[in-house]
């Protein structure tokens, strides 16, 4: 027979500490990301899809959609693995700031620190503020702010 009991790679409720810090991999951003993000969303803005229009603004190309940097961040927030099988839900996103564009190419990563934990026995884990930093491949920063997620306790 074979188990098929979920394994938890992420961090529970009581292993978070305030002032930990994670950093993810960095993953490039292409345009493929964004056609595709901008046939999901419905967000075909020139300044994301039309070459020459881009050329002749303050960017002078294309940058990415502020939301499709955010997507991308959930994801390699993810994938450092604390969040992993142990977060009940994304709760709140507070202030964020988008800083500079992202561009066709440019890798980013996020850096993560863990800024508040508050337990809530009622959910059976707490909440988990995470102040994270979006950066590109040459360390200017892109966005950032506050995640809240809720994190189940050990069982």
């Amino acid at each position: 027979m074979t188990d098929t009991t979920p394994v938890n790679r992420g961090l529970y409720f009581e292993e978070f500490k305030i002032g930990q810090k994670t950093t993810s991999v960095g993953r490039t951003v292409s345009e493929s990301d964004i056609f595709t993000f901008a046939g999901l969303s419905g967000d075909f803005n020139q300044i994301h899809t039309n070459a020459e229009f881009s050329k002749d603004t303050p960017f002078g190309q294309r940058v990415a959609h502020g939301l499709l940097g955010l997507s991308i961040a959930s994801g390699l927030a993810f994938r450092t693995g604390i969040l992993e099988g142990t977060v009940i839900a994304f709760r709140e996103i507070k202030n964020w700031k988008f800083i500079a564009p992202i561009y066709i190419g440019d890798t980013i990563h996020v850096e993560m620190d863990i800024a508040e934990t508050k337990a809530l026995p009622r959910i059976g884990g707490g909440s988990v503020v995470i102040t994270l930093d979006v950066k590109k491949q040459n360390g200017e920063t892109v966005m950032k702010g506050n995640w809240t997620v809720l994190v189940i306790s050990k069982p």
